[in-house]
């Protein structure tokens, strides 16, 4: 019997990672989980826009640059008190809207409803793709199982591959686990529920720390740069920071690849 389909690597990761990797040629690979906020979709440029309009709308005057900035700022720290146990579960949409008016109280905005709120806070699931991701994820999809493995919920990524037109066969979302990566409970989560190993699992991601979580439980890696994500002083994920399985200029790259 397959030692992860009994459940076992639930609790900790097979205790021979670099022998499982060496067995399990990428040619042997059946599905790969995508990292989505930035990897897959241009969440800065999407929201700066989809605020902005919201505001001549509204006729308000805010800085939407900044706010949107700072709005990410507080992506990780937020899911870092839930992770350490310093806050309860919630799911990213909760997440965002609590980070949302603790930044308008900061910044002194007013006019906001909290029907307004909730409509920024929903412009995480009205995100563009970048470019490439629609026909690289079309193209993988033909060989391979592909999905999102995001810190995002559920119905935030359902809505959001609509919106996006993204080709997913599955999505995995936090609250399936009630964890946020880095954890581990994520990644193996997402191979258990496919009913594979970590080795027949690729992580694709623009981070680096993502792909070195994945890494250390076996799963395969590849690592697609998106220099524009922050914008023009992104500083962070401008290149491969480890010995990853492949490097892809974008996810038509990786495709081509993997093909």
């Amino acid at each position: 019997m397959n030692e992860f389909l009994e459940g076992r690597c639930w609790q900790r990761p097979p205790i021979s990672i670099a022998r499982a990797l060496q067995a399990t040629p990428l040619q042997l690979m059946k599905a790969l989980i995508f990292d989505t906020f930035g990897t897959v979709v241009d969440w800065r440029t999407s929201l700066i826009e989809d605020c902005t309009r919201f505001g001549n709308q509204r006729g308000l005057h805010v800085d939407w640059v900044g706010l949107v900035d700072d709005w990410r700022a507080e992506y990780k720290p937020s899911m870092d008190r839930v992770r350490t146990g310093k806050e309860p579960w919630r799911t990213l949409d909760q997440l965002h809207r609590a980070s949302l008016e603790q930044l308008v109280t900061n910044r002194n905005i007013q006019g906001l409803t909290s029907g307004d709120l909730d409509y920024l806070v929903t412009g995480w699931h009205r995100l563009r793709p970048w470019p490439d991701a629609v026909p690289g994820l079309s193209r993988l999809r033909s060989k391979f199982i592909v999905g999102p493995l995001s810190n995002g919920n559920v119905a935030l990524l359902v809505n959001l591959a609509k919106f996006a037109g993204l080709p997913w066969d599955v999505v995995f979302g936090t609250d399936l686990w009630q964890h946020y990566k880095p954890d581990s409970e994520t990644y193996l989560g997402a191979c258990r529920l496919l009913g594979l190993n970590p080795p027949e699992v690729m992580m694709v991601a623009a981070h680096n720390y993502d792909l070195h979580a994945a890494s250390q439980l076996g799963l395969r890696t590849a690592f697609i740069p998106r220099p524009a994500e922050y914008g023009p002083n992104q500083s962070t994920d401008l290149k491969p920071e480890g010995s990853w399985d492949i490097v892809a200029t974008d996810i038509v790259d990786l495709a081509r690849q993997l093909a």
